[in-house]
């Protein structure tokens, strides 16, 4: 005999049901619902608001959007969530446009600190471009060390500089007093120990205090400035939380760090999930110190230290470290970067990640062997690792692994054909290549190459998943979604290579369906549809409906990881 079953076993009940929506599902079919039910951390229902009653109970909290779309959580393809909130460590000047509002800004910091304790500000300039410096100060230059003594003549002063892809542009500039000077051990007779770090003089020979950097990765300040401009493990342990916050206000419930995660990003996303921290979904890769390494042959560290990385490696749904990124090359830059180690300052990876070719080469094989999944870099070179990676492909296939190539810029047509054959996923790096720098792209290609650019629709008809990325400049991935659906030069106004522009809806899906299946987690997000894990935004407008010029704008109202609400618009 069988006991009678209470109806709430019988009958499932929901915790939330939103309604009064334009649910954009992303489902096979496409549909556009106008309600969604949710028990636990996972999608109960989807569809007509009538057939929602049925799992409504008195606790169940009925949530109505005012017909707002709702579209499935975002996943940013290689976010560097982690840099966001370091932003706020060291207090910022504001907006400033003239030397002597620099100096007041100094000033005043100055009245708050102890003879001889250190200053250290964020970059001059607006964020988050950081854009027309010096020029848009009134005197059209940098602050000197005079300047900066008459502002804080007892306290050392550092101005650090801008994490270069922030603006996307040379030089980087920092700025220091003369007591810092004194401190850092840099004078008249300092050699600065790369070509591309200057340390400016006047016509005495000695150190006007601004440093000039021709790369795009801060040196300066992890040469003479480490320990004053350093972030603490307190600082990322702090940042990492309100850093997840920032990007859930855009409808981000997950990333992907594919340029790699070293040791102190590392700790500070372990311990932010032990302690319950965690709200983004977050699927980290390996950043190799190879120095570290020693001189252990590859054939057995791969399979001995980095077993630990294959396939879905280890972790849970919240949090997964698997792959490793694998970067050709290393400047001197790089190095001298590298004896801050482990400390990484913004960057988060590890500066000395760079393997000669034919050493990439036997890791790949190794890594392919073991199926450690691999992460690399377009930034131009898409022939040459494409190369690489067939070379690779003729020894262990590559198809079904997913490796990724990030940051694409300028794939031919016998690019893509090779990319779709080897089955690679890739990620985007349109706040570059589809906007900073689009401009300057389309400069050094003739017109017909155009749709050469991040050649979205091209990829797309030839089966290849490409995901949608941030790189962190700036965090929305309604700029991404702008970008591949306008195509448009933000200065001139012109459209470059239109042919290569997709849908709305295919941007919104590159934004969440193909973020999943990059995370090997298509089952379980990127749509919205019953049974899968209920990561979703409400949005403030129609992604499929508003104005063009005004989608990058776009912003979450409420964002939901796993049913739990962790951003909640005032309202």
């Amino acid at each position: 005999m069988t006991d009678k079953l209470p109806a709430t076993a019988r009958q499932p009940i929901a915790d939330v049901v939103i309604g009064n929506a334009k649910v954009v599902t992303l489902d096979a079919d496409e549909r556009i619902a106008e309600a969604i039910a949710i028990s636990g951390n996972r999608i109960l229902a989807v569809g007509p608001r009538a057939s929602m009653e049925a799992l409504i109970a008195p606790h169940t909290r009925v949530v109505d959007v005012g017909g707002r779309a709702v579209v499935p959580g975002l996943i940013d393809g290689h976010a560097h969530m982690d840099r966001e909130a370091l932003r706020s460590v060291f207090p910022s000047l504001g907006r400033v446009r003239s030397i002597e509002e620099v100096k007041a800004g100094i000033a005043e910091l100055a009245r708050t600190r102890k003879p001889g304790e250190w200053i250290v500000t964020m970059p001059l300039g607006d964020p988050p471009f950081y854009l027309g410096l010096p020029d848009i100060l009134a005197e059209r230059r940098w602050p000197t060390r005079q300047d900066l003594d008459e502002a804080a003549p007892v306290n050392p002063v550092y101005i650090r500089s801008i994490w270069g892809y922030w603006r996307g542009t040379q030089p980087l500039v920092s700025c220091a007093n003369t007591a810092a000077l004194r401190l850092a051990g840099v004078g008249r007779d300092t050699v600065s120990p790369v070509p591309s770090v200057t340390i400016e003089r006047d016509s005495a020979g000695d150190p006007t205090g601004v440093f000039i950097e021709r790369d795009m990765q801060p040196l300066v300040e992890l040469l003479w400035f480490r320990e004053v401009a350093r972030f603490s493990q307190a600082d990322r342990l702090a940042a990492l939380p309100r850093s997840a916050l920032a990007y859930h206000a855009f409808g981000t419930t997950g990333v992907f760090e594919g340029h790699g995660i070293a040791a102190d990003v590392m700790r500070a996303y372990t311990e932010t999930h032990r302690a319950g921290r965690l709200t983004m979904r977050s699927h980290l890769t390996l950043s190799p110190s190879w120095p570290a390494a020693g001189e252990m042959p590859l054939g057995r560290f791969v399979p001995s230290w980095l077993a630990w990385l294959a396939g879905a490696g280890l972790g849970d749904d919240m949090l997964r470290v698997a792959g490793i990124h694998v970067h050709i090359g290393r400047t001197a830059a790089d190095d001298a970067r590298a004896t801050a180690a482990p400390y990484t300052g913004w960057a988060g990876f590890n500066y000395d990640h760079g393997l000669p070719l034919d050493k990439a080469r036997e890791l790949l094989l190794h890594c392919a062997a073991n199926d450690i999944r691999a992460v690399l870099i377009d930034a131009g070179s898409a022939p040459r690792i494409l190369d690489l990676l067939e070379e690779i492909d003729r020894r262990v296939t590559l198809r079904g692994r997913r490796w990724v190539l990030s940051h694409i810029a300028v794939l031919s047509p016998r690019d893509i054909e090779r990319i779709a054959r080897l089955g690679l996923v890739l990620t985007t790096h349109t706040n570059n290549f589809l906007f900073k720098g689009l401009a300057g792209l389309a400069g050094s290609l003739t017109e017909e190459e155009h749709g050469h650019i991040v050649p979205m629709r091209a990829l797309r008809e030839a089966g290849v998943t490409v995901a949608l990325a941030t790189d962190n400049v700036p965090i929305s991935l309604f700029n991404p979604i702008s970008h591949v659906v306008a195509r448009k030069d933000p200065k001139s106004g012109d459209i470059v290579g239109a042919g290569q522009s997709i849908s709305r809806l295919d941007a919104l899906r590159c934004a969440a369906s193909n973020g999943a299946y990059l995370c090997f987690d298509e089952d379980d997000r990127g749509t919205l549809e019953a049974g899968k894990l209920a990561d979703l935004a409400v949005l403030d407008d129609d992604p499929l409906q508003v104005a063009e010029t005004a989608l990058a704008g776009l912003r979450s109202v409420m964002t939901m990881v796993g049913g739990r609400i962790v951003h909640e618009a005032p309202g």
